[in-house]
């Protein structure tokens, strides 16, 4: 893919934060874009400024639901017979906790939005963009936080960014392997602290998963700067459009890996698997921020 002039790009949790980002670079770069968010007061909220950039739609989609997946592929292909670019961007977070104080619904409706969401956009639409044998690409959302080196109080979290690293390192490699015309990529945002939703994602959590022990609230931002300040962990800002613009750049680039300053997470992967080859815990305790 060498242009995305024309092309249609589905990206979920397209309302706000990096999945907003992301669909106003898609615009401004000449693709139409629908916006999937689980939100209908936030896809109407949102819908108006991506208007002025360019041609969009929104379809309110639940991507824990399989059924809500496949309705969103069917209205996608129904309107424009193709998906070229597929955003698996929604994510939720749960409070910080040791695993032993998370809860079986903390771990439902995490790991029900963050991973089975990205396997549910996997197989209601790679399947369609295969037949439809146009080139296309699939890029799923991950975090450093688990992708790289996971926050150990943010258990839940984590894992399932583990578990989406994973699944997108396959799928990249079937997709190859398998001839096929599509690519995949991995996104870690990153360049500095993300100011997003991810830190108010109890606002959907639906009633049937709320926290069987409830008293620990959700991380804010505002603690999480007072945890890394107290680690003597310097913060940057990251500004979202930049980071979508990167993403963009690095797709077109035929890269894996869409990351700022990936080369620093080598540093960081080599460390965790020297301690694998010494049987140690591959966590680096002394830099950890706890919340």
């Amino acid at each position: 893919m060498d242009t995305y002039k024309d092309k249609i790009a589905v990206v979920t949790g397209g309302a706000g934060g990096i999945g907003a980002a992301l669909v106003r670079q898609l615009l401004a770069a000449g693709a139409k874009v629908v916006v999937a968010d689980v939100e209908q007061a936030a896809l109407d909220g949102a819908l108006p400024e991506f208007e002025k950039l360019g041609e969009v739609s929104g379809v309110v989609t639940d991507v824990s639901s399989a059924e809500s997946v496949n309705a969103l592929a069917q209205a996608v292909f129904g309107k424009y017979g193709a998906c070229h670019l597929l955003f698996n961007n929604a994510g939720v977070a749960a409070p910080s906790a040791n695993v032993w104080e998370t809860t079986p619904n903390d771990w439902k409706w995490v790991h029900g939005v963050n991973v089975m969401g990205v396997i549910h956009g996997i197989q209601a639409f790679v399947p369609r963009m295969i037949e439809s044998g146009e080139e296309g690409h699939v890029v799923n959302t991950s975090s450093g936080d688990g992708g790289i080196s996971p926050l150990p109080y943010q258990s839940v979290y984590a894992s399932s960014k583990a578990a989406v690293s994973i699944i997108t390192k396959c799928l990249g490699a079937q997709l190859e392997s398998e001839e096929t015309k599509l690519g995949a990529s991995l996104f870690y945002p990153s360049g500095g602290m993300l100011d997003t939703g991810i830190w108010t994602t109890e606002r959907n959590r639906p009633a049937e998963l709320a926290r069987e022990k409830p008293g620990i609230p959700a991380p804010k931002i505002e603690d999480f700067k007072v945890a890394m300040e107290q680690a003597g962990m310097e913060l940057q800002f990251q500004d979202l459009d930049e980071l979508a613009k990167f993403a963009l750049d690095g797709i077109l680039a035929g890269n894996f890996i869409l990351m700022i300053g990936v080369e620093d997470a080598e540093a960081t992967l080599t460390d965790r698997a020297q301690r694998y080859g010494r049987a140690e815990l591959p966590i680096d305790l002394a830099h950890i921020p706890q919340m």
